[in-house]
């Protein structure tokens, strides 16, 4: 049997589910497929924290104000799918204060929302901070559960018509003449796909999904580790006042704490090394901010791949402090008219990712329709236990929030 829509969106992420849902809310008839559950891959691996745009600030201003700007839709239209828990850059003894000073500047230049708060005033705001905190800047850093908020973007979707296939690996892009015309999907699915449009948001996976199109999008994915430990009543997210390195961000979790990350360059995105060694040093490294956590009891650990664009990156130098740009990719110079990529960006700005992707779609299929995702509440919002349910349903549970989303 042959399956007809308008859109195929490939990749059940924040990203893919936020094409999904911004075309569907646009009247576009749309089928998006994951090769697993939903979230299965970097948006459920991640560690969870909603950017304010303060890590980028003095670095990439574009960056960072796409950042602030998202992290007020979502606390605006996310609910329970986020936790406002602002978060604190600290400054211990070895960090060079006039980074930290640059860092304020920055913020304020972009309009992130700043205060510097003394030492004493930074260990009230997060117990257990160490005693060696200099000075610290208060920012509204956020915690973000993706497995909540990609099951609410699917199910949007869905209520406006989409159609959501998980357990549906593509097998195959067919082309012909300039273009895709039926996607192979094999798995609970096994059926062909044909449709006007085909958008790659397959994340760190995008290469190998263009490479069945006979299309060249390179990708230079990376991954890092995240540990969860107990801790009871952190409060703020705490960032490092420092050039970006390994273990200077943790994310409070109610009785757990998420420690993040390190920055490994792999060739697969699927089949890398997971080094103990990393985790070891990642948990000193953090533990030079929050001393409890060095000695705490392990709850689990887990990996994730971030989809770097590799032309991006080479023009950055590998530098991890820069913000990562995302790119919407039209391949009808590759030969291919209707298969556009989605590529690079963060979690943060998926909605903004997405609805640059809908607009190219629209703009090539004659649809004027403006976008609404910034304004309509995701559904479930407001209920916790829905959302939880939304998740069970589409098989997305991961490693970042399950200690929320399962209890």
């Amino acid at each position: 049997m042959t399956r007809n829509t308008d859109v195929v969106v490939v990749g059940g992420g924040a990203t893919g589910a936020g094409v999904a849902r911004d075309l569907a809310l646009r009247g576009v008839d749309v089928t998006l497929v994951e090769r697993g559950g939903l979230a299965s891959g970097t948006s459920g691996r991640s560690h969870g924290l909603l950017h304010s745009g303060a890590r980028y600030a003095e670095s990439d201003e574009v960056g960072a104000r796409e950042c602030i700007e998202e992290n007020r839709v979502l606390k605006d239209i996310a609910g329970a799918c986020v936790r406002d828990t602002g978060g604190l850059f600290v400054q211990l003894p070895d960090d060079d204060p006039e980074y930290f000073k640059a860092k304020r500047t920055a913020c304020e230049d972009v309009g992130i929302p700043v205060e510097t708060l003394s030492s004493e005033a930074a260990r009230e705001a997060a117990p257990g901070l160490s005693e060696e905190v200099v000075r610290a800047m208060e920012v509204p850093d956020a915690v973000v559960y993706p497995s909540r908020l990609v099951a609410a973007n699917a199910a949007d979707a869905r209520e406006h018509g989409a159609t959501i296939l998980t357990d549906a690996p593509v097998e195959d892009l067919r082309v012909e003449e300039g273009g895709v015309t039926a996607v192979d999907v094999g798995g609970a699915v096994d059926d062909e796909i044909r449709a006007e449009r085909v958008v790659n948001a397959a994340g760190a996976w995008a290469g190998e999904l263009a490479a069945m199109a006979g299309v060249d999008v390179e990708m230079r994915p990376t991954q890092g580790v995240m540990v969860s430990v107990r801790h009871e009543g952190l409060g703020p997210v705490l960032n490092r006042t420092r050039d970006p390195a390994d273990g200077d961000i943790v994310v409070p979790h109610d009785g757990e704490v998420v420690l993040g990350t390190t920055s490994v360059e792999v060739e697969d995105p699927t089949d890398y090394e997971r080094s103990e060694e990393d985790v070891d040093r990642m948990r000193e490294a953090c533990a030079e901010m929050l001393p409890p956590v060095a000695d705490a009891d392990h709850v689990r650990t887990w990996w994730g791949v971030r989809p770097l664009y590799a032309p991006d990156e080479d023009t950055r130098e590998g530098a991890r402090g820069i913000s990562r740009g995302f790119f919407v990719l039209d391949h009808a110079d590759d030969g291919v008219e209707n298969l556009t990529s989605v590529v690079g960006g963060k979690l943060t700005t998926y909605r903004q990712m997405a609805e640059a992707t809908a607009d190219r779609v629209c703009e090539t299929l004659g649809v004027e329709a403006d976008c609404r995702t910034a304004e309509e509440r995701l559904p479930g919002a407001d209920d916790a236990e829905t959302l939880d349910s939304l998740v069970e349903e589409f098989g997305g549970a991961g490693p970042t929030d399950e200690d929320v989303v399962r209890r």
